[in-house]
């Protein structure tokens, strides 16, 4: 079965991402203000180069990262399956633009039973489905469910935000029974790619959002973490028309643009009473506890300084009660 009821539905299959990444050859310093300031330093000696080649150290650490992760989900009973890596080829074809193989949160995602394959705005993850498709083939077509792949994107170039698209990425995505929220910051997702996602979805009986951010806010879940039923972290700083009006009287835990930057909203329910996130976030794990919420804690501080955690780092195929 293939199914997301929302974010907080207890987790029983998911896609974990694996650790690879080539920096592109030219680097534009524009494309990463989404990252916090010490992680957007440009360094000329990476351009071109794969991070193993680059930091041996911090790529053993960032593949450590992934697997204490599936090893936390694996221990409540979640099926973690794990993408192939690039080919030689796959990496070749991004040799300019370079190539990642590293948060499969934004390559597609799953709301009720779609299956939906987005369109990514970073020239450097376009073929980043790719690694995936070997699962999906295995998961998608022995299963009663919808499979569909958004426009191929417009070619660009000039100012990030200005490009057409359509662009509708996984990250933007917040699925809350048949409600779905779209992130819009101009760095990922458009107005275009949320205008087709509602065209596709409407018939299903499915309301899609979209939810305007701060233009240094890579994607929704970085503002917005549905914890259960009635319960959010929120970055509201972020969120340029306020929290949305059917989740306005939720309880809320507050953090501000510059934790949110160190994507303190993007732990992982587990189910609603599991959530997963990096000690550096013990306040908010604390506050959580409050609302008994029990907190597991794994160190993603490599994950992190790519710009993506726990969330970003997974892509659910069944969350249901």
């Amino acid at each position: 079965m293939i199914f997301v009821e929302n974010e907080f539905a207890p987790l029983k299959r998911v896609i974990l991402t694996v650790s690879e990444f080539g920096y592109p050859q030219v680097l534009k310093p524009d494309d990463l203000r989404f990252l916090p300031s010490a992680e957007a330093e440009l360094d000329d000696a990476q351009a071109g180069k794969d991070l193993a080649d680059v930091d041996p150290v911090a790529q053993k650490t960032w593949e450590e990262e992934r697997t204490n992760f599936a090893v936390v989900m694996e221990k409540y009973g979640v099926e973690v399956l794990r993408p192939r890596k690039l080919t030689s080829l796959e990496k070749e074809s991004g040799t300019i633009h370079g190539y990642s193989n590293f948060f499969v949160r934004d390559p597609f995602f799953t709301v009720g039973n779609a299956v939906i394959e987005g369109s990514i705005r970073f020239m450097q993850r376009r073929n980043e489905i790719l690694p995936i498709r070997d699962i999906l083939e295995q998961q998608v077509y022995q299963n009663d469910c919808l499979y569909v792949s958004a426009p191929r994107p417009a070619l660009d170039q000039g100012e990030l935000a200005l490009w057409r698209g359509p662009f509708i990425e996984g990250g933007d995505v917040l699925v809350y029974g048949k409600h779905v929220f779209v992130g819009n910051s101009g760095l990922s997702s458009n107005s275009l790619g949320i205008a087709w996602l509602s065209k596709l979805l409407n018939p299903y009986g499915f309301q899609v959002e979209e939810v305007r951010l701060h233009p240094n806010i890579l994607h929704l879940d970085c503002a917005l973490g549905l914890i259960r039923e009635g319960l959010m972290i929120v970055c509201e700083a972020a969120l340029l028309d306020g929290i949305p009006q059917q989740l306005r009287k939720w309880e809320k835990i507050v953090v501000d643009l510059e934790e949110a930057s160190h994507l303190a909203t993007n732990g992982l329910p587990i189910n609603p009473h599991v959530y997963v996130t990096d000690p550096v976030f013990k306040h908010i794990g604390d506050k959580l506890s409050r609302f008994d919420i029990q907190v597991e804690y794994v160190d993603f501080q490599i994950s992190r300084s790519f710009g993506g955690s726990f969330r970003c780092s997974t892509q659910s195929l069944l969350r249901k009660f």
